[in-house]
């Protein structure tokens, strides 16, 4: 008897252990658990007490009462890519991706099967929805706002019966046919050819103004013109291996020839504000006062003799002719030597 007794007592204990292994459970922090009892959860349209278990060690039931644990991480699920044609008559090709979590465990459970899968199934109706609804330029410029829209309506289905908030919503890429790729990087490299001629053309207009206004500056003094003239020669010989052939302008010259001639002038005493006419009729004037004037030169007569290149005057007439006479015989004789 004490052997069956022991027996006994053995099998109650390993079965008290089963029991209470299968009783105990472990709900982890992100993590919440629904107990069903006799697989209700509400009582008299009310939550039962103790439905909801919170993260840590708890107990339940055996056979009696059955705990589904709800994950309330954000969940990221991707949308396949879905085909459509946009406002515009455009058959374009969208994949987005959702975030969302679960903020009532109960309704996620109860309310729909596989929530998981019914949020995907409504992200992806959605987002054929909204490609239907937007033009191209939409799609590919003014994502935000579809992103906005496509939320809205995603959580608008989730929330409310399934206890699940949409808390992001994506659109990853928009895939175009290769005409429409085409079309558009021409149309784009037409508009920087007409950014880049207007740009071009308005430096133009540009530098003319300043080379107007630099050319209206110079006129007025001849100096800046030849100044920068010398300077542009200055830039250009930089290089060694060119040849610079350089003529020479007449304005250089006239420029020497009014600093000499302001020189000049200068030291007259202050003639220099004179113009062209009235130096040339001053020039005149002196001239003819000059002509009036008695001349200051001496006679040939008071003039002394060079010695060695003019003779002595002989002191009378007959000595002159007979010099003369034998001047000229000695020259008729000197004719008829031989020579």
């Amino acid at each position: 008897m004490e052997a069956v007794a022991l027996i006994i007592l053995l099998i109650v204990v390993v079965g008290g252990l089963i029991v209470l292994a299968s009783s105990v459970r472990v709900v982890q922090q992100f993590e919440h658990g629904i107990v069903f009892r006799f697989g209700q959860v509400q009582r008299g349209g009310q939550l039962r007490p103790g439905a909801v278990r919170t993260p840590g060690l708890t107990a339940i039931l055996p056979v009696v009462e059955r705990m589904q644990k709800v994950s309330q991480q954000t969940i990221t699920m991707g949308v396949p890519g879905q085909d459509g044609i946009t406002q515009d008559n455009v058959s374009v090709r969208v994949d987005a991706v959702v975030y969302f979590r679960v903020v009532d465990p109960v309704k996620a459970i109860v309310n729909v099967h596989n929530y998981g899968y019914a949020v995907s199934q409504v992200a992806q109706t959605s987002l054929r929805s909204v490609i239907g609804q937007a033009d191209m330029q939409e799609l590919l410029g003014e994502r935000e706002k579809i992103n906005a829209r496509l939320r809205t309506i995603i959580d608008k289905i989730t929330e409310g019966p399934w206890g699940i908030l949409i808390e992001l919503v994506e659109i990853k890429d928009v895939s175009l046919p290769e005409g429409m790729k085409r079309s558009m990087a021409r149309e784009a490299e037409a508009e920087r050819e007409r950014r880049a001629r207007i740009i071009t053309a308005d430096g133009e207009f540009q530098a003319s103004k300043r080379l107007a206004a630099a050319a209206e500056i110079m006129s007025q003094d001849p100096a800046a013109l030849q100044l920068r003239l010398l300077q542009t020669v200055v830039e250009v010989s930089a290089e060694k291996n060119s040849t610079l052939v350089m003529p020479l302008p007449v304005e250089i010259l006239r420029f020497f020839d009014k600093v000499a001639g302001g020189s000049d002038r200068s030291g007259e005493g202050g003639e220099t504000g004179l113009g062209l006419g009235e130096r040339l009729a001053k020039a005149e004037q002196d001239l003819a006062k000059a002509a009036e004037q008695p001349s200051t030169l001496e006679s040939a007569e008071n003039v002394p003799p060079v010695i060695g290149l003019d003779e002595p005057k002989r002191e009378s007439s007959s000595s002159g002719d007979e010099q003369r006479g034998i001047t000229s015989g000695d020259r008729r004789g000197d004719q008829h030597r031989p020579r």
